[in-house]
C-alpha cells in the first residue's frame, strides 16, 4: 500500500510575511529620507536663486541710477545689512513701486523679478491690495539680508549670525539667508544660502 506525501498548502508562512514587511519598511524609511532631502535640496536652490536675483537687481540700480537703492533718512550704515521684511524701501525700489515718502527709482523700473508668494511667508507678499510688498520671505519662512556698499569703495564687511566676519573685496552688494535653522545662537552655519 502507498502513502501519500503530505501536501503542501498554497500560501505564505509568517516567516515571508515578516520578511517581506521588513523589506517595505526598510524601502520605505530609505525613500521617505530622500524625498526630505531633495526637498531641502529644492529650497536651498531656491534661496540661492532670489539672493543671486537680489544682488543683480541692487547692481543693475546701480549701473542706471549711479547710487545704491537706499533711503537718505533710514539709509543703512555700511554694517548693517538691510533686512527685506523690517526694511521695505529697498524692495520697493528694486520692484519699481514708487512710494510717497522715498521715491529711489523715479523711472519706476523694474529691476527685481522673483517668485511671488502667498500668505505662508513663502516668496514676495504683497499687501492686499497689491501696489505694496510687505516682505521677501525665504522659503522657510526667514528673511533675506542684503548688504550694501554705502561707502562706495567696493568693500563690504559681512558676518551673518553666528558666522565669522568675511571682508569682500569688489562687490556692491551681498545677500544671504540663514537658511533652515534661522542660525539659532547654537545652530551651525552650514545651511546659510549666500552670494559670495
Amino acid at each position: 500500500m502507498k502513502t501519500q506525501a503530505p501536501r503542501r498548502q498554497n500560501g505564505f508562512t509568517l516567516v515571508e510575511l515578516l520578511v517581506v514587511i521588513a523589506i517595505i519598511a526598510v524601502l520605505a524609511k530609505v525613500g521617505f529620507s530622500a524625498g526630505v532631502s531633495a526637498i531641502q535640496k529644492a529650497k536651498k536652490t531656491t534661496a540661492l536663486a532670489t539672493c543671486v536675483a537680489l544682488e543683480t537687481a541692487v547692481n543693475n540700480f546701480y549701473t542706471e541710477y549711479g547710487s545704491m537703492p537706499k533711503d537718505e533718512p533710514t539709509a543703512p550704515t555700511a554694517e548693517t545689512p538691510v533686512n527685506t521684511v523690517a526694511n521695505l524701501e529697498l524692495l520697493n525700489a528694486l520692484l519699481g513701486i514708487e512710494t510717497i515718502t522715498t521715491p529711489l527709482n523715479t523711472r519706476a523700473i523694474k529691476f527685481l523679478s522673483v517668485k511671488e508668494g502667498k500668505a505662508d511667508k513663502n516668496g514676495l507678499i504683497y499687501k492686499p491690495a497689491g501696489t505694496e510688498v510687505t516682505g521677501l520671505y525665504d522659503p522657510w519662512g526667514g528673511t533675506y539680508f542684503v548688504m550694501l556698499d554705502v561707502n562706495y569703495d567696493e568693500t563690504l564687511k559681512v558676518k551673518p549670525t553666528g558666522a565669522t566676519e568675511t571682508t569682500l573685496r569688489g562687490r556692491r552688494a551681498a545677500v544671504w539667508s540663514e537658511g533652515a535653522d534661522a542660525s539659532k545662537p547654537a545652530a551651525t552655519t552650514a545651511d546659510d544660502v549666500k552670494t559670495w
